[in-house]
């Protein structure tokens, strides 16, 4: 028989017995059970958040001059992540760096788990700036890692404070200070770490250590004082002898980002002790990060308000409080980003990179 003559092949329609490919079912029941919980989360967040947001109109009866003081904190918290990203992809292009993070900063507060989909467009847009993909991607995981190692040492370093024993003062010089003191110890706890193999593998063990005991049910973990100086020395290689300037503006970015917090408890006239709104405040990052809520919306307003609480700060205080910090660091630079992203696009319009580049 002539091959012309072949009647033509088939196609199969995977959806044709009216039952999606397993692939496809899969990621709607993953969806399902996501939206599942964030919705059961609202609900068991909700009268939290109900206290929280009722107190929009009492922002008005805030002191106006506190409010540039916080925008200009969380300011310096922004560009301290830009250099952080800057020294971590030995680049100084600043203005791509500047205007990818402020968009993918946006992108991820309102996504819910957009941490990936923030980070894919802050990607896209460092590489058409003229950034290498390599050097984006390295760049990139390279300051989340020391980032997130700095916001987990902030309650240790929060030790000094207590020593005062003393409530937030009411210059916010004072408060400066203070934190002031926690930036030098922390970068001196960093540059020790970062230095010495020694004192990196006592810090492993002593985490390896802790974790089997609480965890004493499950495997014990072992060689986790190896696997940090391995990641360390990565890291390493990485920033070469910059890897300081990396360490103070992993530190400056979340300091910065307290002392906006501090501005905020001292708007409303409360005077709890600085070491405990730290602690609450690392507490409040780390809710955020979980992927439920775009930003941790919900999460950190209903768990900050409530650990400013057991902090000293009167309930309705400490909920004014959260809503004017979490106007300043949420809600603000949203826009801002997507400014920024128009901005970008506007520059390096023609510049974008194909989506398979090396």
């Amino acid at each position: 028989m002539d091959e012309d003559s072949l009647p033509p092949p088939v196609e199969i329609d995977p959806t044709a017995n009216g039952k999606p490919p397993r692939s496809l079912r899969r990621a709607i029941v993953v969806r399902l059970i996501f939206l599942a919980i964030t919705l059961f989360t609202l609900y068991v967040l909700w009268p939290s958040l109900i206290l929280v947001f009722r107190s929009w109109p009492q922002l008005l009866t805030l002191n106006p001059l506190w409010y540039p003081v916080m925008v200009a904190l969380e300011a310096a918290s922004f560009v301290c992540a830009w250099g952080l990203q800057g020294v971590s992809m030995s680049t100084d292009r600043w203005f791509a760096i500047a205007t990818a993070q402020m968009a993918g900063n946006a992108v991820s507060k309102v996504v819910p788990g957009g941490g990936a989909a923030g980070g894919a467009t802050q990607f896209k847009m460092l590489t058409d700036g003229g950034i290498p993909p390599a050097r984006v991607g390295a760049g990139l995981a390279t300051a989340s890692l020391i980032s997130t190692g700095a916001l987990f040492a902030l309650p240790l370093l929060s030790v000094p404070a207590a020593l005062f024993g003393r409530r937030i003062p009411s210059a916010l010089v004072s408060a400066a200070l203070l934190g002031g003191v926690v930036f030098v110890v922390g970068f001196v706890a960093g540059w020790i770490l970062f230095v010495k193999d020694r004192a990196l593998r006592a810090t492993g063990r002593a985490m390896q250590w802790v974790r089997n005991r609480a965890l004493r049910k499950r495997t014990p973990m072992t060689g986790l004082p190896d696997l940090l100086v391995s990641e360390r020395d990565v890291i390493r290689d990485t920033l070469e002898d910059a890897w300081w300037k990396a360490l103070l503006f992993a530190l400056g970015n979340w300091l910065f980002d307290y002392l906006a917090l501090l501005a905020a408890i001292a708007a409303v006239g409360s005077r709890p002790r600085p070491s405990l709104v730290l602690l609450a405040y690392t507490a409040s990052m780390v809710l955020a990060m979980i992927p439920i809520t775009p930003g941790g919306l919900g999460f950190v307003e209903a768990g900050l308000a409530g650990l400013l609480v057991v902090a000293g700060v009167d309930g309705g205080r400490a909920a004014l409080a959260v809503l004017a910090y979490r106007l300043v660091a949420y809600w603000l630079p949203l826009p801002i980003g997507g400014i920024a992203a128009y901005l970008h696009r506007r520059r390096y319009r023609g510049r974008e990179q194909p989506a398979t580049a090396t």
